[in-house]
Parts: C-alpha cells; structure tokens; sequence
C-alpha cells in the first residue's frame, strides 16, 4: 500500500525587542545564567505582569506579512504544568483568541535544475499567537541546571494546518518563514540561539484517504537541516510500524539529528492536559485600525514578491534574482547599483554582485585578517554572504545573515556602477574588470583610478586596422562564416579569437563584433 504523509509545523519566533515579555528587564542571549531575571521572571509572591508592546506590535507586523486577520480582541491564557524550567509553572500564553488568525506562508520547492524555479504553493496557517518563553534547562553527567535568562522573553508560535506532505515542503516553509521574520526586522532567527525552533507533527494515510493518521510530535529540530531529515525518518517510521502490522500511538519523540534516530519521550498532551484559563492578572488586547495601519506602512517587500518585480522590472535570469532577493540589504545595494549605472545594464550589475561581490565578501569573512577600517575585512568567524547564497536557488537553501560583511565593504553600489560602464564602453576589457574589482574590494579606490594606475585601460584601435584583422579572419574560418550566414549566430565567436590575439587582447569587444557583422552581412 502506498501511504501519504501530513505535516504541519509548529514553529516557535523569539521577537527581537529589549525587554521581556512582561517586564522590563532586558532580553538577550549569552550572559552569565541567571543573570536577566527579576521578580516577575522568578515569579515571586506579589510580582504582577506588563504587557510589552514593542512585541505586540512585532506579531501584528508578522500576521500583515503572512496575510492573517488580525483579531480586534484578544487575550491573554494560563498554560498549566509542572517543569523545571518555567518558575511560575504555567506559561502565559494565548488559547481560543489568539491574535493572528489565518494567512499563509509561499514557499519554493527544489527546481528541475539549480538555475531553474521550482513550483510555488501556499501553506495555510491555522494561527499565530504570542507567548512568553520558558528558560533553558543544562544537563549534566550527575546534575541538571536551569537558566532563566531565556524565561520571559517575548515568542510567537506559528502554527501551520495539516497541509504540507513532504520533508521538502516542511523545509522549504521554514526557509521562508525565517526570511520573513528577518525580513520584517521582526526576529534574527538564529537557531543556535534558539531564537527559531521548531516541532513537526507527522501522520501517515493510504493515498487517496481523507482522514488524519495518529500524529506524532517529533521535538529538538535545532536546525531546518535536521527538521526534514527528522521528518522524513518518521515518515519512514511509521511506514515501517503499520506494514508489520503495528499500531502508530500518540505521541512526542526526541529525534537526534546526529545519529539520525528518534525515540519515544512521553504520551502527547491534550489541550484540556494544559487546564487553560484566562490570565487575572492581563487584561484583553484591543488592535483598532489606526494600529494596523501604522504597521502596515512598515511592512517590506517579501523575497518572492521581490523575485517576480526584479524578473519583469529588470528582466534579470532566475539565477540573480534567488540570490539577490534573499537578503534584503543585499536587494537594495543591487538596486541602488543598477539604478546609477543607468538603463539595461540591471543584469551586468547583477552579475557583478553575485559573482565577484559575494565572492569577495565570503573571503573577507574567512580570513583571519584584521585590517583597518577601509579595508571591509571582519575578523575570523563572521560569515560571509557568497557562502550560502551562491547556490543560484531560493529554494531549500538556509538566508544568510542579514548582510553581516555588506556595510563594511569597501565596494559601494557606486563602484559596481562605474566599472559596469567602463566595461560596456569598452574602456575596460572583462579580463582587466576582474583585476580590478580585486583591488577595488581591497581598496575603496574608484575603477578609473585603478585602472590608469595599473595600466588596464583597453588600446584605442585603429579601426582600418581592426577591419584588417576582422577580413582576415573572415577569410581564414569558411566553416564559421558559412554556419554564421546559414543562421547559426553563435558561430560568430570562432571568427573573434583570431582578432583578439592579433590584438593582444586590447580590441573592443563590442566594437570587435560590430565590425564582423557588419562584413559578413556585406557578403
């Protein structure tokens, strides 16, 4: 029997705000243990929660984004149950009104090919509600310890329908769900911060069944890696399970991402296990319009919006635009560049910052050498954007952080715009551009400069001479010129090696191939 798989993903967002959730005690990650608590962290006798509305302006932001309904009212809930690491031991949380209703999340899968875009769907969202974080528990060989630094801080639970069914899409929502939030300045993501962490509920059914499997929750997904090699290890599971004759139960199971493996952790809570009911203490929010207006103005374009205007306002190739548009700082330095360097020349740009920019930047954040401040290198560690970009596919590729290197770069949009005209001018040939775009990365100084200082100007040619060098090779290469005039125009470019030797290298391509065509046209 062939089995169907149905996912869905609850994904956890700590937002980006300086303080907790209900107090103002500052939120963050890597000090000493214990450290950013206070009364109501600890939940000491008589300490009382504030709401903080930096972070319900934060999840409003991320339901405009995700196209969720904004709820005009909502409240606040008790999550009960016993833990070490929850003080109070219930979560404030929301249940049945929570404050984003709805949306859903476009998402890429893989293409035929990596230049090539896959299909596009949109994975509906059941709800996005707000929460506050628990602290983190550190296990060791005879001792187990807590650290409520985390406990408290602001975290949004994006809860996805039952509606994905492959280990790809999972991946590819997560993908697009963290561009998204970084996108909107609304969370960093980082998953070794625990900033984004995610649990995957998985059934399995015969293809063609309507109803839903026993679902099984697989927790400690800490990378979106892990997230669908966890996923498609359960799927495989289950299978294996039901064909031997088994029954699935109900249940959360740790997987490791190490060894690849799962095992059982507990029997899955109901709702009605958590003994919900409304907070005393925090009265009902109320979002009127003027406050989804405001944030409204202050949503960002989205990569893939972004994608298809760069493919229809720039004419640029699939193959730019999956890695331009995934950063956003990286989209508006492309854009600041094209827009200087003038008409048509969107994909020379393009072709600059992907292929050479990037390059430079991944090898500034590699190498352990410091340099001062017009130089754009960082210090060992950062991570360069060329490295997870490159791959010419929005589709299951992890952002990068949001252009970590770009500000420090010593090549300004002005600069790609320069040497672009230089090139299309024919000033400067492609082969000295590179050397250029070099020493411009480690410089700052303008492609005119390094160009007359290193002597990369292309020769002026004299066009009798040039004309001479084009009828000749005309006159050497019959095979090229007959599949040339029988329609073939690639063949043109077996008739311009000839000509560029003969001119050292230093002929204007483009006045190169003017030349030849308009003899062969002639003949």
């Amino acid at each position: 029997m062939n089995y169907e798989a149905v996912i869905g993903l609850e994904v956890h967002v700590q937002i980006k705000t300086h303080s907790k959730m209900f107090t103002r005690v500052a939120a963050g990650y890597g000090h000493e243990p214990n450290t950013l608590t206070d009364p109501v962290v600890l939940a000491l006798p008589g300490a009382l929660p504030v709401m903080n509305k930096a972070a319900l302006d934060a999840i409003i932001k991320a339901g405009l984004l995700l196209g969720c309904e904004i709820a005009s009212v909502c409240k606040w809930d008790r999550k009960n149950y016993f833990y070490p690491d929850s003080p109070k031991n219930y979560q404030i949380s929301q249940y049945d009104q929570p404050i984003c209703v709805g949306g859903a999340v476009e998402i890429e899968l893989p293409g035929a090919a990596r230049n090539f875009m896959g299909e596009h769907k949109k994975i509906p969202l059941t709800r996005i509600h707000l929460e506050e974080d628990v602290g983190k528990l550190n296990h060791g060989a005879t001792d187990s310890l807590v650290d409520y630094n985390r406990a408290g801080t602001p975290l949004m639970e994006i809860v996805s329908d039952p509606a994905m069914h492959s280990a790809e899409e999972a991946y590819a929502y997560l993908t697009s769900i963290r561009a998204t939030m970084i996108y909107g300045g609304i969370s960093d993501c980082d998953m070794e911060k625990g900033q984004l962490r995610c649990d995957a509920n998985i059934s399995i059914r015969p293809v063609g069944a309507t109803h839903l499997g026993t679902k099984v929750e697989l927790k400690n997904l800490n990378s979106i890696s892990f997230v669908r090699d966890g996923i498609e290890h359960e799927i495989k599971r289950q299978i294996t399970v039901v064909e031997r004759g088994g029954a699935l139960v109900q249940e959360t199971r740790d997987y490791d991402g190490q060894t690849g493996t799962s095992q059982s952790l507990r029997s899955k809570e109901m709702a009605h296990d958590y003994r919900y009911f409304p907070d005393p203490d925090l009265m009902p929010v109320k979002v009127d319009a003027e406050w989804k207006a405001r944030l409204q103005t202050e949503c960002p374009e989205l990569p893939f919006a972004k994608q298809r205007r760069f493919l229809e306002q720039y004419q640029l190739p699939y193959s730019l635009t999956s890695v331009l548009v995934w950063d956003r700082a990286l989209a508006d330095y492309f854009e600041e560049a094209a827009k200087l360097a003038g008409p048509g020349k969107a994909q020379a740009v393009g072709n600059w910052i992907v292929n050479d920019l990037l390059r430079e930047l991944s090898r500034a954040g590699s190498d352990a050498v410091p340099g001062h401040a017009g130089q754009g290198l960082l210090p060992a560690g950062h991570v360069g954007l060329g490295s997870p970009l490159t791959s010419g596919s929005i589709a299951g590729v992890n952002p990068a952080p949001q252009s970590s290197l770009l500000p420090n770069s010593c090549v300004r949009p002005a600069h790609i715009a320069s040497l672009v005209k230089l090139v299309d001018a024919g000033t400067v040939l492609t082969n000295a551009a590179k050397e250029i775009f070099i020493e411009m990365a480690a410089t700052g100084d303008q492609p005119e400069v390094i160009a007359d200082r290193r002597g990369l100007r292309a020769a002026p040619t004299d066009t009798k001479e040039l004309e001479q060098w084009c009828r000749d090779s005309i006159a050497a290469n019959a095979k090229a010129v007959a599949e040339f005039k029988a329609g073939k125009d690639t063949a043109i470019n077996a008739l311009k090696g000839p000509i560029m030797k003969a001119a050292k290298g230093k002929a204007n391509p483009k006045l190169v191939d003017e030349t030849l065509r308009r003899l062969l046209t002639a003949m």
